[in-house]
């Protein structure tokens, strides 16, 4: 029996029990519907979390302060995990239990999601739009699990094309996550390297959540690599990128997107001058594009970041999909009207298919200058 299928029969049974001929569907009323996200908040990896958080908050307050979708609210519920799987589960748990949500949005991280993803399945509740560009969650194709960005394996194909097209360099090292998150971006960069005959020339690793680099950054000096590939959060980048300055330690940093460019812009200061980060979404200070002027518009200036802009593209299609499913929706009808969603939010656009539930393969290089993310085409 397939997803839907299940769905179907499950909404069929009830619309067959006296007095549930409306709202049957768990997490929603005849007035509103409640979507769950549970993320870091605080923490090393808080301004992710937060960014998601508040991108999604004010679609969702301007969509509801229009009127909702076919009259109801969008009433979207949040809980801190810290960036810790134990966490994640745990919140996932009484959000499905207690809150009974019509569906999970905007988690961050790939050990995280790792955690939540089998309470969704056994749920039967759509887990969408998680800020990780995890492969499991893409490949295959899973009923139920949506990605908005762009994958790692793609960031790190742009990555590691810019640096050895542009600066023609071969010794690259990653300094990693020791975790899921970790595996799977070092599972890019290899894939990447190999196509150009090239290995990864060194590795260090350092802990979830700790700045304790110290010991990994002097493993890495010792092979002196051309540029180092980092994997983890802009805290945690912040402190190797001090401890290398520190040791006399010259060499380039590159990171993925998940990095979290504006906190790092915060915690590093002008000795973040030079790293390059891969972004998923356009720069949300590009007011050029009907997209950020609408963002920029409903967000507070000192929360524009590509995180936010992130969470608010995340609440805008899922509003679609929303508004597309009917007056009477269901989980079977929303995401039937997700797989046959096209949109263009102005200047990004958005598609899925049965095949396809990844809905942007874009990718976009910035490099740090005096504390700005600066859109460039190359390392050059």
């Amino acid at each position: 029996m397939t997803f839907r299928q299940l769905l179907h029969g499950l909404v069929t049974s009830c619309l067959l029990l006296p007095g549930l001929s409306e709202a049957v569907e768990p997490g929603l009323s005849v007035d509103e519907v409640r979507v769950g996200m549970v993320n870091a908040q605080s923490g090393p990896a808080s301004a992710l979390g937060l960014g998601m958080l508040n991108g999604a908050q004010a679609y969702f307050q301007r969509i509801n302060a229009e009127g909702g979708v076919h009259g109801r609210r969008i009433r979207l519920l949040s809980l801190d995990d810290g960036y810790e799987p134990s966490r994640t589960a745990a919140h996932t748990r009484s959000l499905l239990k207690t809150q009974q949500v019509f569906a999970l949005f905007g988690f961050v991280g790939t050990p995280t999601s790792r955690a939540a993803l089998p309470l969704a399945k056994r749920a039967q509740v759509p887990y969408l739009f998680p800020f990780t560009g995890a492969e499991f969650l893409r490949t295959p194709v899973k009923p139920g699990v949506f990605n908005i960005r762009a994958s790692y394996i793609e960031e790190t194909e742009q990555l590691v094309e810019r640096v050895t097209e542009d600066l023609k360099l071969s010794k690259i090292a990653i300094l990693m996550q020791d975790d899921s998150f970790g595996e799977s971006v070092k599972g890019g960069l290899k894939g990447a390297l190999l196509k150009r005959n090239l290995a990864l020339y060194a590795q260090a690793r350092i802990q979830r959540n700790s700045l304790n680099v110290k010991e990994a950054i002097e493993a890495l000096q010792r092979t002196q690599p051309e540029a180092v590939f980092f994997v983890g959060t802009y805290r945690q980048l912040a402190a190797a990128i001090k401890q290398a300055k520190a040791l006399g330690f010259n060499t380039r940093f590159i990171s993925v997107s998940f990095i979290g460019t504006e906190g790092f812009i915060r915690e590093v200061g002008n000795d973040g001058n030079g790293v390059y980060i891969t972004q998923v979404v356009p720069s949300p200070h590009d007011s050029s594009l009907a997209l950020v002027q609408a963002y920029q518009a409903d967000m507070q200036p000192a929360e524009f970041d590509h995180a936010s802009l992130e969470g608010y593209i995340g609440a805008a299609v899922f509003t679609q999909a929303l508004r597309k499913a009917g007056a009477q929706p269901t989980r079977e009808t929303f995401l039937d009207a997700l797989e046959h969603l096209r949109m263009d939010l102005g200047g990004f656009k958005v598609a899925f298919s049965r095949s396809q539930h990844q809905g942007s393969s874009a990718v976009f290089l910035t490099r740090i200058e005096d504390g700005r993310a600066v859109p460039v085409a190359t390392m050059r």
